[in-house]
């Protein structure tokens, strides 16, 4: 398991279009990809999911990936947080 925290950025948070973006990116990925808020985890595959985490700008979040491509998996997902999902 490889996991990393960051911050949000940005003042609206992880609404439905990042969460849309963040989904898109973890899918890519054949490993198990989770988002953790306030020791929740939430499956990133699930646009449902992450979006009921409610996730805030200055939240500090945890992204956490098991299984093949992990490490990938978890930088490229912190690299759009990071970026504020710049494209």
């Amino acid at each position: 398991m490889v996991e990393k925290k960051v911050v949000i950025q940005g003042e609206s948070g992880i609404h439905a279009r990042p969460a849309t973006m963040l989904v898109k990116t973890a899918s890519k990925y054949s490993c198990n990809v989770f988002i953790e808020k306030d020791g929740t985890d939430a499956n990133l595959k699930s646009i449902l999911n992450v979006l009921a985490l409610g996730l805030t700008g200055g939240t500090e979040i945890k992204i956490k990936a098991e299984g093949e491509g992990e490490n990938e998996a978890v930088e490229e997902i912190v690299a759009l947080i990071e970026r504020d999902f710049a494209e």
